[in-house]
């Protein structure tokens, strides 16, 4: 019993905390610097290895809406599997883009983010706690 408690105590401290930090970094490219700020950030980066604008816009945009979005479904414990891989997918984007930019790149706050997704996606979904997927598994799919 004391061993499945510390299992479902990992599961939740790395998903809820995964979560905040995907949260606020969403929620400030989206309602603080705003995805204008965002796409200005890269232009003259972008603007000098002509990489086209919209591109870019793509990339600002799908990076600002799934950390935020993908960070409330792993607060709520739902679409966990499908917020990840959304995550992940945005991990490697935000990874290529700045590798390409700049081969040296300082990767201490990509890296961990990697860690923590990697890990959520290889616990076993039995140790999810406090989420709307086992809610939903253990009360309403029978």
């Amino acid at each position: 019993m004391e061993t499945e408690i510390k299992y479902y105590t990992l599961e939740f401290m790395v998903r809820i905390f995964c979560a905040i930090l995907f949260i606020f970094q969403g929620y400030d490219k989206i309602f603080v610097v705003k995805l204008e700020g965002v796409r200005q950030t890269f232009y003259s980066e972008t603007d000098k290895r002509n990489i086209p604008r919209f591109f870019v816009n793509f990339l600002a945009a799908y990076t600002s809406y799934v950390e935020l979005l993908a960070g409330i479904f792993l607060l709520l414990g739902l679409f966990k599997t499908y917020a990840l891989i959304g995550l992940g997918i945005d991990l490697i984007l935000v990874g290529a883009s700045f590798s390409y930019m700049q081969a040296m790149w300082d990767m201490k706050y990509v890296f961990p983010r990697l860690v923590l997704v990697a890990l959520l996606l290889v616990l076993p979904n039995s140790w999810e706690f406090l989420s709307l997927d086992k809610l939903i598994q253990t009360y309403l799919i029978k």
